[in-house]
């Protein structure tokens, strides 16, 4: 049994901890706010599940696999499977069948015509994955801390500021002058991680628009797949409304990247607008709701996420928004693997 020392209780922190709990090992979890923290960048309505991505669509589909029985084991339902539909130039649709069957997704092409309240750029089909939606990102936190304050191996530590790590020792400093060390230490603290760590990562800023959906649609939207690849440039993805949920846009054009965490000084309604009038028909039918910039990072090499090694037994992930949200089991499969073994590994 290795101790386990987790620093952030986002969902990379929450799901590690659940899987290494699982495996045997004693696991602290801090977090600088509450836990779950509505300021994290994991804390939102929701977050997209899919298999066809430009990485390894045979791992990505496990993951379908993986929320499932995290769901049954956390307890509630925070997995909505309404499928992910992409938009795919037609001449590109054996492409993405091909795929979708070395992989063993199962999908149906569709003309755009069956989701009319969604635009698709000329001469696009829609590549509809049936085993894909959407995790309700707020319901999958609080379930995973109700598992883990239930659990007699883990110490959740709320209000516990870390302001250094010592990597060589495998140890958090604390704001209130103690420390935590561990035989495994994981910094998963979002955004901040890099505060914290060296790491090759940089920070984006996206934009995100929160919308309603007209009454005489509303039933429409509830059975609505998620969609990306969308818009009339193909750039647009849209999150269904859903189980108390809103209608949630954006696009690739609205990502920036950014040196700093501050928000800007305001929030630009006629951006806003745009993003509406390019992804939904009849867009003026769509009240805006809210307006939101959240900050992720990537890795600068890759653009993607990563887990990154910062010490002999002190591992950092970085990495946050619906591609680190998605891929979080995986993380934690990494880390209760090392946690056996950490100095070897």
């Amino acid at each position: 049994m290795s101790a386990v020392v987790i620093a952030g209780a986002g969902i990379t922190g929450l799901i590690t901890a659940v899987r290494c709990a699982r495996a045997g090992h004693r696991v602290t979890v801090v977090d600088r706010g509450p836990i779950p923290n509505q300021g994290s960048s994991s804390f939102d309505q929701h977050r997209v599940l899919r298999a066809l991505t430009a990485e390894n669509t045979g791992a990505a589909a496990a993951l379908h696999r993986r929320w499932l029985g995290l769901q049954a084991l956390l307890g509630g339902r925070f997995y909505r499977r309404v499928g992910v539909v992409s938009g795919w130039p037609a001449e590109h649709a054996d492409a993405a069948r091909d795929a979708a069957d070395r992989a063993g997704v199962r999908i149906a092409v569709l003309e755009p015509d069956r989701l009319p309240h969604i635009v698709f750029p000329e001469g696009y089909l829609g590549v509809r994955e049936l085993d894909a939606g959407v995790l309700l990102a707020e319901r999958v936190l609080h379930a995973a801390v109700r598992w883990l304050r239930g659990h007699p191996a883990v110490t959740l530590r709320p209000w516990t500021e870390v302001v250094g790590v010592d990597t060589a020792a495998a140890r958090l400093d604390l704001a209130d002058g103690g420390c935590l060390a561990g035989d495994l230490v994981l910094v998963a603290a979002g955004a901040w991680t890099r505060d914290l760590v060296r790491t090759d990562t940089e920070v984006h800023r996206q934009t995100i628009v929160y919308v309603r959906p007209p009454a005489e649609l509303e039933r429409w939207w509830q059975h609505a797949p998620t969609a990306g690849g969308v818009g009339d440039d193909g750039t647009g993805w849209l999150l269904p409304p859903g189980d108390g949920t809103l209608l949630k846009l954006s696009s690739t054009t609205m990502c920036r990247t950014v040196s700093t965490l501050a928000e800007p000084d305001d929030l630009d309604r006629a951006t806003a607008d745009h993003c509406r009038e390019r992804l939904l028909a009849g867009p003026r039918r769509y009240p805006i709701v809210a307006i939101k910039h959240c900050h992720y990072t990537v890795d600068a090499r890759t653009g993607g996420a990563a887990l990154e090694r910062v010490g002999p037994a002190v591992w950092a992930r970085a990495a946050v928004g619906g591609d680190g949200f998605r891929t979080a089991p995986l993380i934690a499969d990494r880390i209760a693997e090392l946690a056996a073994t950490p100095l070897a590994a």
